[in-house]
């Protein structure tokens, strides 16, 4: 199943630190409840809801009661999704759903088939399963995503300094640094950043150190390598953001997907 990835998991004290994802995520709680941080607010995800985020869209999670939440959780890439819409749905151009959750018991529970038929290893259901429950969401939920206006200088700045802390990753300048490259002020880029990507410079940047951290460990480099390749300090810095952003230990994640790929069952730990 390309451009697939899922998780299933209970949680009690973990927090997701803010992040955000290059796909989209469509969570459904089977137990508890989980508060999920956005830009507009909180909303809280308990069974029979769907929680809908879009691609770069910035969020954090924590447990919404002490118990904690336990949730099933697919992540289909915006190509996937794309392909779906234009197969299955009307919408056409960049597409998105118009709210994070809705309640929708009958859209939760092909969440959780598709988790219960790729564990079984049947990935013809997983398959289809998948492919009717995200036309279904957006037949019912989704959108043509507006066209952005025109950036203005300070989104302009943001661009810029996105593109200098990817090139710069593993020696990256500071605030002071970088808007002095850019012909700005700390604060200002600061702010334009944040309006931007919904998080400041040094935790966008967290972020797409782990996202990178990621891709390494897919191909099988050793998390001690991946942490150093991509500016962390070493492997307990790695596995401390690593796991706060994407749920496992980096260690985990990699043995589980060496164990999908080696089976062809694509599933996050």
């Amino acid at each position: 199943m390309p451009g697939l990835d899922l998780l299933r998991a209970r949680y009690i004290r973990h927090s997701f630190t803010r992040h955000a994802h290059e796909g989209f995520v469509l969570g459904a709680v089977r137990r508890g409840i989980e508060d999920v941080v956005l830009p507009h607010g909180t909303i809280q995800a308990h069974p029979g809801t769907v929680v809908m985020i879009n691609p770069e869209v910035p969020h954090s999670a924590h447990a919404g009661v002490p118990e904690g939440w336990a949730y099933a959780t697919l992540y289909p890439s915006s190509e996937l999704v794309a392909g779906i819409a234009q197969e299955e749905t009307t919408l056409r151009g960049t597409v998105g759903f118009k709210e994070a959750i809705v309640t929708d018991e009958d859209s939760a529970r092909l969440v959780r088939a598709v988790h219960r038929a790729a564990e079984e290893g049947n990935a013809l259901a997983a398959d289809s399963l998948l492919r009717i429950v995200v036309a279904r969401l957006l037949r019912r939920h989704g959108r043509t995503q507006p066209a952005r206006a025109p950036s203005a200088a300070g989104a302009r700045a943001a661009a810029a300094a996105r593109d200098v802390l990817l090139e710069r990753m593993t020696d990256p300048p500071s605030l002071e640094q970088l808007a002095r490259e850019l012909g700005s002020s700390p604060f200002a880029l600061l702010r334009a950043f944040k309006a931007a990507y919904g998080m400041p410079p040094h935790t966008w940047l967290t972020d797409a150190r782990v996202r990178a951290a990621r891709r390494l460990l897919d191909t099988g480099t050793a998390p001690a390598e991946a942490a150093v390749t991509v500016g962390f300090t070493d492997q307990p810095h790695l596995n401390r953001h690593f796991t706060r952003i994407v749920g496992v230990p980096p260690g985990a994640y990699q043995r589980e997907r060496a164990r999908t790929y080696k089976t062809g069952t694509v599933r996050r730990p």
